[in-house]
């Protein structure tokens, strides 16, 4: 039986060589389920119910992974992405929480950068991600 960091580390490099985001939420809807608390499981959950077009689950996963690791610059950039698409208001609040993070730290930033331009390759004309994307690296 497999653990579920081995499920984990499966999930991220099936997503990697491009499976879709469909395909993947129920490996990940699993991880959560048994390890509710991880909060990069549920960061993960969020973003592919956001590729998925199922903005208020999104929001849903990535309001417990902010709950969970309040430091994790990509779980506010997924609750801000899923607020934009299901209209709820508090974003430009979540994205000045994420500008400290990845200004101070150039780990983070890169990672950002290219978790959002992944995005746009699977979904490109995603107008929400990109609203985001600019807020966090034009303002």
């Amino acid at each position: 039986m497999q653990t579920l960091e081995t499920q984990f580390d499966e999930g991220i490099a099936r997503y990697k060589d491009g499976e879709s985001a469909e395909s993947l939420l129920p490996v990940f809807k699993e991880i959560c389920a048994q390890a509710p608390k991880n909060s990069a499981a549920q960061t993960c959950l969020s973003w592919l119910y956001l590729l998925a077009d199922k903005p208020n689950a999104a929001y849903k996963a990535a309001q417990r992974a902010v709950k969970l690791a309040p430091s994790d610059p990509q779980a506010r950039v997924n609750l801000s992405i899923a607020m934009l698409e299901i209209g709820k208001s508090g974003v430009r609040e979540q994205v000045e929480k994420i500008v400290p993070f990845v200004s101070a730290v150039d780990d983070l930033k890169v990672e950002i950068k290219e978790n959002l331009e992944e995005g746009l390759r699977r979904k490109p004309d995603w107008k929400n991600l990109k609203r985001v994307q600019k807020w966090i690296f034009e303002d």
